[in-house]
Protein backbone atom coordinates (compact mmCIF):
# COMPACT_ATOMS: atom_id res chain seq x y z
CA UNK A 1 0.00 0.00 0.00
CA UNK A 2 1.45 3.51 -0.91
CA UNK A 3 0.90 6.97 0.95
CA UNK A 4 2.08 10.19 -0.35
CA UNK A 5 4.12 12.47 1.74
CA UNK A 6 3.61 16.15 1.45
CA UNK A 7 5.51 19.53 2.82
CA UNK A 8 2.98 22.50 2.77
CA UNK A 9 4.87 25.78 2.64
CA UNK A 10 6.55 26.21 -0.74
CA UNK A 11 4.98 23.08 -2.05
CA UNK A 12 1.60 23.24 -1.73
CA UNK A 13 1.06 26.93 -1.00
CA UNK A 14 3.36 30.00 -0.56
CA UNK A 15 5.96 30.23 2.24
CA UNK A 16 3.59 31.81 4.97
CA UNK A 17 6.80 33.94 7.49
CA UNK A 18 7.68 35.35 3.58
CA UNK A 19 4.26 36.13 3.15
CA UNK A 20 4.33 38.09 6.74
CA UNK A 21 7.44 39.69 6.16
CA UNK A 22 6.34 41.34 3.58
CA UNK A 23 3.28 42.04 5.15
CA UNK A 24 4.96 43.80 7.80
CA UNK A 25 7.35 45.53 6.28
CA UNK A 26 10.17 42.64 8.31
CA UNK A 27 12.63 41.38 5.99
CA UNK A 28 14.18 38.96 8.41
CA UNK A 29 11.58 36.81 8.63
CA UNK A 30 11.84 35.72 4.74
CA UNK A 31 14.16 33.56 6.83
CA UNK A 32 12.91 30.14 6.07
CA UNK A 33 13.57 25.89 6.55
CA UNK A 34 15.01 26.52 3.08
CA UNK A 35 17.97 28.86 4.92
CA UNK A 36 18.54 27.13 8.57
CA UNK A 37 18.24 23.17 8.83
CA UNK A 38 17.52 24.03 12.66
CA UNK A 39 14.00 24.30 13.00
CA UNK A 40 13.86 25.14 16.61
CA UNK A 41 16.02 27.51 16.43
CA UNK A 42 14.32 29.39 13.41
CA UNK A 43 10.99 29.25 15.37
CA UNK A 44 12.89 30.79 18.43
CA UNK A 45 14.70 33.21 16.47
CA UNK A 46 10.87 34.15 14.91
CA UNK A 47 9.67 35.05 18.13
CA UNK A 48 11.92 36.86 19.16
CA UNK A 49 11.58 39.25 16.56
CA UNK A 50 7.57 38.91 16.90
CA UNK A 51 8.11 40.27 20.74
CA UNK A 52 10.32 42.85 19.77
CA UNK A 53 7.59 44.43 17.27
CA UNK A 54 4.16 43.86 18.92
CA UNK A 55 2.95 41.26 16.96
CA UNK A 56 1.32 38.09 17.31
CA UNK A 57 -1.29 36.15 16.01
CA UNK A 58 -4.38 38.06 14.74
CA UNK A 59 -1.93 40.02 12.64
CA UNK A 60 -0.04 36.42 10.95
CA UNK A 61 -3.33 34.87 10.63
CA UNK A 62 -4.86 38.11 8.73
CA UNK A 63 -1.75 37.54 6.36
CA UNK A 64 -2.70 33.65 6.12
CA UNK A 65 -6.58 34.87 5.27
CA UNK A 66 -5.44 36.63 1.65
CA UNK A 67 -2.45 33.73 0.87
CA UNK A 68 -4.10 31.14 -1.59
CA UNK A 69 -2.68 27.87 -2.48
CA UNK A 70 0.03 28.56 -5.28
CA UNK A 71 -1.16 27.74 -8.98
CA UNK A 72 -1.97 24.28 -10.01
CA UNK A 73 -2.05 22.56 -6.57
CA UNK A 74 -5.08 21.92 -5.24
CA UNK A 75 -6.03 20.23 -8.88
CA UNK A 76 -2.72 18.36 -8.73
CA UNK A 77 -3.49 17.48 -5.03
CA UNK A 78 -7.20 16.61 -6.30
CA UNK A 79 -5.90 14.00 -8.78
CA UNK A 80 -3.26 12.75 -6.44
CA UNK A 81 -5.84 11.61 -3.99
CA UNK A 82 -8.13 10.02 -6.40
CA UNK A 83 -4.73 7.67 -7.33
CA UNK A 84 -3.85 7.04 -3.60
CA UNK A 85 -3.55 8.02 0.17
CA UNK A 86 -2.30 11.78 0.70
CA UNK A 87 -1.23 13.09 3.86
CA UNK A 88 0.48 16.41 4.07
CA UNK A 89 3.88 16.45 6.99
CA UNK A 90 4.55 20.41 7.78
CA UNK A 91 6.29 21.91 10.08
CA UNK A 92 3.65 24.59 10.54
CA UNK A 93 0.67 25.09 13.04
CA UNK A 94 -2.61 24.00 13.38
CA UNK A 95 -3.15 27.69 13.65
CA UNK A 96 -2.28 28.72 10.61
CA UNK A 97 -3.37 25.94 8.63
CA UNK A 98 -6.80 25.80 9.00
CA UNK A 99 -7.76 28.32 6.53
CA UNK A 100 -5.61 26.61 3.72
CA UNK A 101 -6.35 23.54 4.22
CA UNK A 102 -10.17 24.57 3.69
CA UNK A 103 -9.00 26.22 0.31
CA UNK A 104 -7.19 22.63 -1.03
CA UNK A 105 -10.45 20.58 0.30
CA UNK A 106 -9.75 19.74 3.65
CA UNK A 107 -6.53 17.28 3.07
CA UNK A 108 -5.41 15.29 5.59
CA UNK A 109 -2.54 17.41 7.69
CA UNK A 110 -0.46 16.50 10.59
CA UNK A 111 1.36 19.69 11.96
CA UNK A 112 2.25 21.40 15.35
CA UNK A 113 0.42 24.18 17.63
CA UNK A 114 1.10 27.40 18.86
CA UNK A 115 1.31 28.19 22.14
CA UNK A 116 -0.93 31.54 22.54
CA UNK A 117 -1.09 33.87 25.49
CA UNK A 118 -4.67 35.68 26.46
CA UNK A 119 -3.21 38.70 24.27
CA UNK A 120 -2.50 37.08 21.40
CA UNK A 121 1.19 36.94 21.90
CA UNK A 122 2.56 33.81 20.57
CA UNK A 123 4.84 32.58 23.49
CA UNK A 124 6.10 29.34 22.34
CA UNK A 125 5.34 25.85 20.30
CA UNK A 126 4.54 22.40 20.41
CA UNK A 127 6.52 19.98 18.00
CA UNK A 128 3.96 16.78 17.67
CA UNK A 129 7.60 15.00 17.89
CA UNK A 130 11.14 15.06 17.59
CA UNK A 131 12.02 15.13 13.85
CA UNK A 132 8.34 14.69 13.21
CA UNK A 133 8.37 14.12 9.14
CA UNK A 134 10.96 11.47 9.33
CA UNK A 135 9.47 9.95 12.38
CA UNK A 136 6.04 9.90 11.09
CA UNK A 137 7.02 8.65 7.59
CA UNK A 138 8.97 5.45 9.71
CA UNK A 139 5.56 5.27 11.44
CA UNK A 140 3.77 5.24 8.16
CA UNK A 141 6.37 2.16 7.26
CA UNK A 142 5.76 0.65 10.77
CA UNK A 143 2.09 0.12 9.86
CA UNK A 144 2.65 -1.35 5.89
CA UNK A 145 2.48 1.46 4.12
CA UNK A 146 5.42 2.45 1.41
CA UNK A 147 5.96 6.30 1.57
CA UNK A 148 6.56 8.66 -1.71
CA UNK A 149 7.61 11.83 0.08
CA UNK A 150 7.87 15.25 -1.57
CA UNK A 151 9.22 18.73 -0.31
CA UNK A 152 11.32 21.64 -0.64
CA UNK A 153 13.58 22.30 2.30
CA UNK A 154 16.62 20.98 4.59
CA UNK A 155 13.64 19.82 7.34
CA UNK A 156 11.96 17.59 4.00
CA UNK A 157 15.22 15.20 3.23
CA UNK A 158 14.92 13.03 6.08
CA UNK A 159 11.66 11.93 5.21
CA UNK A 160 12.76 12.44 1.24
CA UNK A 161 15.79 10.01 1.78
CA UNK A 162 13.58 7.59 4.05
CA UNK A 163 11.13 7.00 1.44
CA UNK A 164 10.73 4.45 -1.33
CA UNK A 165 10.88 7.13 -3.52
CA UNK A 166 11.22 10.66 -2.97
CA UNK A 167 11.58 14.00 -5.16
CA UNK A 168 12.46 17.91 -4.81
CA UNK A 169 9.87 20.13 -5.52
CA UNK A 170 10.10 23.87 -6.12
CA UNK A 171 13.62 23.85 -3.95
CA UNK A 172 16.51 25.95 -4.17
CA UNK A 173 19.76 25.71 -6.11
CA UNK A 174 21.87 24.58 -2.79
CA UNK A 175 19.64 21.94 -2.08
CA UNK A 176 19.75 20.50 -5.49
CA UNK A 177 23.44 20.69 -5.68
CA UNK A 178 23.75 19.61 -2.61
CA UNK A 179 21.91 16.13 -3.36
CA UNK A 180 22.01 15.57 -7.06
CA UNK A 181 20.34 11.96 -6.52
CA UNK A 182 17.26 13.25 -5.85
CA UNK A 183 14.78 13.65 -8.61
CA UNK A 184 14.15 17.07 -8.41
CA UNK A 185 10.96 19.29 -10.00
CA UNK A 186 9.74 22.49 -10.80
CA UNK A 187 5.90 21.97 -12.10
CA UNK A 188 3.22 20.20 -10.71
CA UNK A 189 2.57 17.99 -13.87
CA UNK A 190 6.23 16.67 -13.76
CA UNK A 191 5.96 15.80 -10.15
CA UNK A 192 2.31 13.84 -10.73
CA UNK A 193 4.18 11.86 -13.30
CA UNK A 194 6.71 11.28 -11.21
CA UNK A 195 4.18 10.03 -8.27
CA UNK A 196 2.38 7.82 -10.79
CA UNK A 197 5.13 5.99 -12.62
CA UNK A 198 6.27 5.19 -8.60
CA UNK A 199 2.55 3.87 -8.54
CA UNK A 200 2.95 1.97 -11.47
CA UNK A 201 5.31 0.15 -10.48
CA UNK A 202 3.14 -1.99 -7.95
CA UNK A 203 0.57 -2.61 -11.03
Amino acid sequence: MNIVCLDMEGVLVPEIWIAFAQESGIPELTRTTRDEPDYDKLMNWRLGILREHGLGLKEIQATIAKIDPLPGAKAFLDELRSLTQVVILSDTFEQFAKPLMEKLGWPTILCNTLEVAESGEITGFKMRCEKSKLTTVKALQSCGFDTIAAGDSYNDLGMIQQSKAGFLFKSTRQIKEDHPELPAYEEFGELLEAIKGVLDQKR
